[in-house]
């Protein structure tokens, strides 16, 4: 068996698929890989021999016909097969197959964090010259708080993501509508039958996809005794250094009930007066500079509509204390319709970046939750999550 040192950064998911393998062989090379939350830099792991795709041949196979169904090249096999020719292929010989390949940049290597997102922006945005990246802040930690976008309309829409730290998945489902739009545009074909350019024309799209890094980071990767916070963040967490149900920012505040909408009462009603993992306001409305970056971001541009996406319950939230237009609720039902979510008129909740934006604006604001299970969502739904926030995305553009 290989051996490997692990590094700062590394998870199981992520050393699994640098290195073609599944977490599960990962697991049953190490077992101790398996009883603790996170893998610690210096840890000694064995690799087992990486299991190749192997695949014997049918009467009728075709070099093409192969790879169409596993998604590569065919060229590949001759590659993984040394001394094999793609025009000739006896029946019942066993051939190894290549990796699959993808037709997207954006895709899941194990947990999405703030280095993936940077490495991502920087590639779309020199792959296509319709998106134009920017900061628009910086986290508690410094890191940037990118923003994206793409259109040259006088109508502006923002849209943000993981807001909520275990909501990690909802950034990379963002990203790959945005690589989809801007695919779309170099193109020219449609996006769940709509015209991408006559977004691209009538409106300016802002996206925010990552607006709580630190805490993304800390749900992914854990804490380390040299972090800043390392002993409140154990204190915050009730001693635990399992991080992974974690939904605030690094100094533990809800990113989710920041905002100067009844903030009081949203205070009030979840009763938390100190730092920990969820439901604690801060110390006043917009007092973290990733919620305060948001709000000053929105008011500059002054959107006509917004998303911030969560997860999960496959739900949209539409309203606020009656603050929203009339079209909200016909909009929340196009968005559901689209996506097969259900619209829920929302009781009980203040101090929400929805909230806010339909109290200060009086224009439609939704919260949108995706998928189901329990935060974080497996990387498993990955692909489905992206269909989904697409179809989201795609009747939000086209709401008139």
């Amino acid at each position: 068996m290989r051996q490997y040192i692990v590094r700062k950064g590394d998870t199981l998911l992520r050393i699994a698929a640098r290195y073609g393998l599944a977490k599960e062989q990962l697991i049953t090379a190490n077992p101790w890989a398996g009883q603790q939350p996170y893998l610690l830099p210096g840890q000694l792991m064995f690799f087992p021999a990486s299991l190749r795709r192997r695949y014997v041949i049918q009467e009728g196979d075709t070099a093409e016909r192969i790879a169409r169904a596993f998604h590569f090249q065919p060229e590949a096999l001759e590659d993984m097969n040394p001394g094999m020719s793609i025009y000739t292929f006896p029946i019942g010989k066993t051939i190894v197959l290549p990796p699959s390949e993808s037709e997207h940049r954006i895709r899941l290597l194990g947990e999405y964090g703030p280095r993936e997102l940077a490495m991502d922006l920087d590639a779309l945005a020199a792959q296509y010259s319709v998106i134009e990246c920017s900061t628009i802040g910086v986290s508690v930690m410094g890191k940037p708080l990118h923003a994206v976008k793409i259109g040259v309309g006088d109508k502006h829409l923002h849209v943000n993501a993981a807001l909520h730290a275990n909501e990690w998945i909802t950034t990379p489902c963002l990203l790959r509508f945005l690589e989809n739009y801007a695919s779309a545009l170099t193109t020219g074909h449609p996006i769940d039958g709509c015209e991408p350019e006559k977004w691209y024309q009538n409106y300016t799209l802002w996206l925010v996809p990552m607006a709580n890094p630190d805490g993304v980071e800390l749900v992914q990767e854990g804490a380390l005794p040299d972090h800043p916070y390392y002993e409140q963040l154990l204190r915050w967490n009730n001693g635990r250094s399992d991080f992974r149900r974690w939904k605030a920012n690094i100094r533990g505040v809800d990113l989710g009930d920041q905002f100067p909408a009844h903030w009081e009462e949203e205070v009030e009603r979840r009763g938390k007066t100190a730092p920990c993992p969820q439901d604690y306001a801060g110390k006043a409305p917009l007092c973290e500079p990733e919620a305060e970056a948001i709000a000053k971001h929105t008011l500059e541009v002054s959107p006509l509509r917004v998303i911030s996406f969560h997860s999960q319950g496959q739900e949209i939230y539409w309203n606020y204390r009656g603050y929203e237009p009339p079209e909200s609720e016909k909009w929340a039902t196009v968005l559901g319709k689209a996506s097969s979510y259900r619209p829920v008129k929302l009781q009980g909740s203040d101090a929400g970046y929805k909230d806010w934006f339909i109290q200060h604006f009086r224009k439609p604001g939704f919260t949108v939750e995706i998928g189901r299970g329990m935060n974080p969502l497996p990387v498993e739904d990955f692909e489905d999550l992206c269909v989904e926030v697409s179809s989201v995305m795609a009747a939000f553009m086209s709401l008139d």
